[in-house]
């Protein structure tokens, strides 16, 4: 692999969790992992297995050799470290609402950033990759791990990161359907109306509320959205009966994951349900004609993290 590498683990992200649109983000336990050396010519040696191997450039365009381009520019080492040899191995779906491209971008961050003896601390890689992301939301909870809250001012990032005090089983049900989330987001409107804003508001702030307290009442009733959920309907074959057959089976409630068109639902660990909901959800897609597979995850508590660096 070169004179020095580095093997970093990231973990999977759900953002928006239902009200907090743009501003909220849990990590969970489904990781890529990256092994990565820089080399002093410009070469580019990449190769990528598990997901999404057929459709990741493995050129200039990969997005993770760009994320390590961007931090080398940062640190004015760009003319020194021109190519890398690099190992990608997903486990993340790509482009299905759990945070692929944010998982990407730090990867290339966080690796390259250990390889010049870390340079920046976290909170410069968060104003890093939200540059490269476009928003906070997913590349927050991927740096910091747990639940996240960002925000954005003048263009500086501010993010808080913290462990819920309930003890949380995540079910994702994945349809075998990737979507964009540029189409996603061309689905949401300009405006809305204020009720919505007012309603999302409270919402999100009681959903932040209930994790730091442990209060699984106010956890159940916070995780409705009036600002973007119903607009991607159409782009999610089955989603309020998804959303309906997850709660009958046992979750707290259930969400878009990000742009989707993953559902995200939040059971209580100790009601032992977790199974039940998985296959409820995935029977609440097939009674809408897509073929689904749940996974049955916690919440990641480190966030992007070294394996191992030798030399």
């Amino acid at each position: 692999m070169g004179e020095r590498s580095i093997r970093i683990r990231v973990p999977g992200t759900s953002a928006n969790c239902g009200p907090g649109f743009d501003s909220l983000g849990l990590a969970c336990t489904v990781y890529n992992e990256l092994t990565l050396s820089l080399t002093h010519e410009p070469r580019l040696d990449i190769k990528v297995t598990g997901e999404g191997a057929a459709d990741i450039p493995v050129d200039e365009r990969n997005m993770v050799w760009r994320s390590v381009q961007y931090l080398l520019e940062q640190a004015q080492e760009e003319d020194h470290f021109q190519g890398c040899i690099m190992r990608m191995e997903n486990h993340i779906p790509l482009s299905r609402g759990l945070g692929s491209s944010a998982a990407a971008i730090v990867a290339g961050l966080r690796a390259a950033n250990v390889l010049i003896d870390n340079r920046f601390n976290r909170r410069e890689i968060m104003q890093f990759a939200t540059e490269l992301e476009g928003h906070p939301d997913n590349v927050g909870p991927a740096i910091f791990g747990g639940f996240t809250v960002s925000i954005v001012n003048n263009g500086k990032v501010d993010t808080c990161s913290f462990l819920p005090k309930v003890k949380l089983k995540l079910v994702a049900a994945v349809p075998d359907f990737p979507l964009d989330t540029k189409l996603a987001r061309q689905a949401l409107p300009e405006v809305i109306p204020f009720k919505d804003a007012v309603f999302n508001v409270g919402h999100a702030s009681m959903l932040v509320a209930a994790l730091c307290r442990g209060n699984e009442r106010y956890l159940r009733h916070s995780l409705t959205d009036a600002m973007h959920q119903n607009y991607r309907a159409k782009l999610i074959p089955g989603l309020q009966e998804v959303f309906r057959m997850a709660r009958y089976a046992g979750a707290l409630g259930a969400v878009i994951s990000g742009a989707g068109p993953t559902i995200r639902a939040f059971v209580l660990e100790r009601d032992q349900c977790a199974s039940a909901v998985a296959d409820a959800m995935v029977a609440g897609f097939a009674q809408n004609g897509v073929k689904a597979n749940a996974l049955v995850l916690d919440v990641d508590t480190k966030g992007a993290h070294i394996v191992n660096e030798w030399t």
